[in-house]
């Protein structure tokens, strides 16, 4: 005799298969069950925050309409309470009408997920636990060209329900958030950087009126941790915007990790310190700047082009892109050239009117002065065959010093950081690398970067599940991807021993969809 459960089972204690609602469990035999041999045969425990398991009362009994079919409900009939690891055992004390039995004792482990209320959830018991992460809000300074513009008042309506919200403990902001980049080529900065970000902030004051709510009612922690388009926020920019903020920053500026959970379980970063195009630079560029704190990379000026290539409906061009040899012998020629072919495939997308050879790129911004050339980006071959470039000079070979300087762990090899800086799946992978096998107290990772909203299963060096998850956009647009994402963790109850994560995604009607099948962990 075999048998088949509607709700998913795992057979690793560890690793319970997480189910939404779970109203009533049916089994479902291969033979019409012998109901004498039910009593005892058939237990549902629920398992407690040290692993006990504790049997949870209920009802068992066979389905009147099917014989072959076992229902089992709690003693209220009610679903199963939420945030709760489950074993459901069966022996082979059960028996069918004609004597068999299974060939060996099923036990089987699940899950029951949260139901997101942000009125308040009922199995939370009022209590303040969860912990919401946004990214890549990408709030600008002129609404010609800032990417969130139809989603900020959706931005405010979710931030004003979560203030109102009885679960929730925490609010992290990583990255992108007041953005610098989103400009086109020619347009004339604000005198200094901290009047820049004061211009946002009163383009955005909804958004900035919002948050400055939350931190002010003193129930819900907000950190910010910085992005690439925000990498030049100071601490001091974010405290006079966002009084009370808790920021999360490394010794270097425009880096940041939150660091959060009960056992400190929780890694929350923007995920750009990986990217070679987007992690700040802080060697390039200084003797062009003559400043010791330049930090700006490449891709600040790839979204300058960018912008003006939208604003300008994305025209026909004649600008070419230069054929360039290079002596595949050379590994730092090699490099160079590899950058060069990243640079000619992103450009290809983003035509713009202006010649790359003229200067049209205004700056006033990190200590960069000068209006620069598209050309004074890009590598070019030398007199003397050699590729070079104005902007960025040897970049190629200072990639390992920056990710020393910029804290990462696990140096990631030049040639592969500039081929693949486009690929998300290999930022996400970075969650793997450098976070999950170096740390195993680290359960829990979430980007953002990519605008790619994701959730998937992971592991550590200790062979424990772990959970990564990229928190998306609000940007009004994300190519392939949904926008007005957000992260929910949520930690174990007082009595549990399982942690969630689920992905959401908002609406303008101020409803809330679960966009991808949530994960859960054990004993974090």
């Amino acid at each position: 005799m075999t048998v088949k459960t509607n709700v998913a089972t795992s057979e690793d204690s560890n690793d319970p298969t997480l189910n939404d609602t779970v109203t009533t469990i049916s089994l479902t035999f291969t033979e019409k069950i012998e109901p004498k041999t039910i009593t005892d045969a058939i237990k549902l425990y629920r398992i407690d925050k040290n692993g006990n398991a504790v049997e949870e009362p209920s009802i068992i009994k066979i389905d009147a309409a099917d014989p072959m079919v076992i229902q089992i409900n709690n003693k209220a009939m009610s679903p199963l309470t939420q945030g709760e690891t489950y074993q459901l055992t069966i022996s082979r004390d059960l028996q069918s009408k004609s004597g068999d039995s299974l060939a060996s004792e099923f036990v089987g482990y699940f899950a029951t997920n949260y139901q997101l209320n942000l009125a308040g959830n009922m199995d939370l018991n009022n209590e303040r636990t969860q912990i919401h992460i946004i990214s890549d809000i990408h709030l600008g300074i002129d609404d010609a060209y800032t990417s969130t513009v139809a989603n900020r008042q959706p931005l405010v309506d979710y931030l004003d329900q979560l203030n109102a919200s009885p679960n929730v403990k925490e609010l992290v902001i990583a990255g992108d958030f007041l953005d610098f980049w989103m400009l086109p080529m020619d347009y004339t900065m604000p005198a200094t950087q901290s009047a820049f970000y004061d211009a946002v902030a009163a383009n955005n004051k909804t958004v900035v009126d919002a948050i400055n709510r939350i931190i002010q009612s003193g129930a819900i922690k907000v950190t910010y941790t910085p992005g690439n388009h925000d990498l030049l926020a100071t601490d001091a920019d974010l405290a006079r915007i966002f009084p009370g903020i808790n920021q999360a920053r490394d010794s270097m500026q425009g880096l940041g990790t939150y660091v959060t959970g009960t056992n400190s379980e929780i890694v929350i970063e923007h995920g750009h310190r990986y990217d070679f195009f987007s992690a700040p630079d802080p060697i390039s560029n200084r003797d062009i700047t003559q400043n010791g704190t330049s930090i700006l990379p490449s891709a600040y000026f790839y979204a300058r082009i960018g912008t003006s290539s939208i604003a300008e409906g994305f025209p026909k061009t004649t600008n070419t892109f230069p054929e360039l040899k290079v002596d595949k012998t050379d590994a730092s020629q090699l490099n160079i050239y590899r950058y060069a072919q990243v640079w000619k495939a992103l450009l290809t997308n983003i035509p713009i009117n202006e010649s790359y050879a003229d200067a049209t790129i205004t700056t006033n911004i990190d200590g960069f002065t000068q209006t620069y050339a598209v050309n004074d980006i890009l590598p070019h071959q030398n007199e003397d065959g050699t590729l070079g470039m104005n902007l960025y000079q040897d970049i190629e070979n200072t990639w390992d010093e920056r990710q020393t300087i910029n804290g990462v762990k696990v140096n990631i090899p030049v040639s592969d950081a500039i081929t693949k800086s486009a690929d998300t799946a290999f930022i996400d992978s970075q969650a793997q690398t450098q976070i999950f096998d170096t740390d195993p107290t680290k359960r829990i990772v979430v980007f953002g970067h990519t605008h790619h909203a994701r959730i998937t299963a992971m592991s550590n060096a200790a062979n424990q599940k772990t959970i990564y998850a990229n928190s998306g956009t609000w940007s009004d647009h994300a190519t392939g991807n949904p926008t007005m994402n957000f992260v929910v963790i949520s930690p174990p109850k007082a009595d549990s021993d399982i942690e969630i994560v689920n992905l959401y995604q908002y609406a303008t009607d101020k409803t809330v969809t679960q966009w991808a099948e949530g994960q859960a962990i054990t004993n974090p």
